[in-house]
């Protein structure tokens, strides 16, 4: 069929949309990354705009060498993996157990958990509650801190009660217990929907710096993204404030893109290959019926 002139006219503005989108999306990341590799001085006076200015690895020689910097990136690499473990644990667990309609106060849990999304206690009486268990400046209030996310919750139970009850049924006929349904059956069969909640608790945790900020006070603990902040924060700072960086061979500001840089690195590695799985995985509860 003969297209009409509305729709080109429609399919042009779409096209226009999806450019501006992709490019208010991409040029962020693309000027961080020419502003690092760029002269400190060439950043500094705003001429890196579209390309590199006076290339030189200065920035992340002084990186490398920077002991800071190595502490932080394990730390964060810790919290990522651990805590994506532990929250994998208690949310596919939880939402197996809320996917039965079997389960006594089934719907009084469920609205508990709903009334999380809603209200929040605050950022004070949270505080005081992890000062009361000792867990101010330790490893395992990070862990803990965020361990089950409700809306995540709600997705992988949503993806349990979509597997045919006849699976559960056949599994028992042959002499399967809850816990062995739950691994030989309900877990393989959920492989997309893991990976996909799996990855958003990972980025969650990756990107995660307002409680660490909070919790932890010794320097050795904190993740690279406090420690990114320190950067930013030491633009203003005295040469008294300033941490291990020297400043005099390269600028703040291009430090501060090239810690972003390695900061989005194990990102930008991740996703292509879990990009299928994540594409099955958002239609989560995406139909019904």
């Amino acid at each position: 069929m003969k297209r009409s002139f509305g729709e080109k006219v429609f399919d042009c503005f779409n096209v226009m949309l999806m450019l501006l989108t992709a490019f208010v999306t991409l040029y962020p990341v693309w000027y961080v990354c020419i502003a690092s590799l760029s002269s400190g001085i060439e950043v500094t006076n705003g001429n890196v705009i579209w390309w590199i200015k006076n290339f030189e690895l200065q920035a992340y020689k002084q990186l490398f060498a920077n002991k800071e910097i190595w502490i932080s990136y394990g730390n964060t690499f810790f919290y990522s993996i651990a805590g994506t473990m532990l929250n994998m644990l208690l949310t596919v667990t939880g939402a197996y157990a809320l996917s039965k309609k079997r389960l006594m106060g089934r719907k009084l849990f469920m609205t508990l958990i709903l009334i999380t999304m809603w209200f929040s206690p605050g950022i004070l009486p949270q505080y005081i509650t992890f000062r009361n268990y000792g867990l101010i400046d330790t490893r395992l209030g990070i862990l803990l801190c965020g361990a089950v996310t409700a809306f995540n919750l709600i997705l992988m139970r949503t993806y349990f009660e979509s597997v045919p009850d006849s699976m559960e049924e056949a599994a028992k006929l042959d002499g399967a217990a809850d816990f062995q349904v739950f691994r030989m059956v309900f877990l393989p069969l959920s492989g997309s929907a893991l990976i996909t909640i799996a990855l958003y608790y990972f980025v969650g945790r990756w990107n995660a710096y307002f409680w660490s900020m909070i919790l932890l006070k010794d320097p050795d603990k904190i993740p690279l993204q406090v420690h990114l902040k320190k950067l930013v924060v030491e633009m203003t700072a005295n040469d008294s404030e300033r941490g291990n960086i020297d400043y005099t061979v390269t600028s703040r500001e291009t430090t501060i893109y090239a810690t972003i840089v390695i900061s989005i690195i194990p990102m930008l590695i991740i996703y292509p290959f879990i990009q299928k799985f994540f594409v099955k995985g958002v239609m989560i509860g995406a139909v019904k019926g």
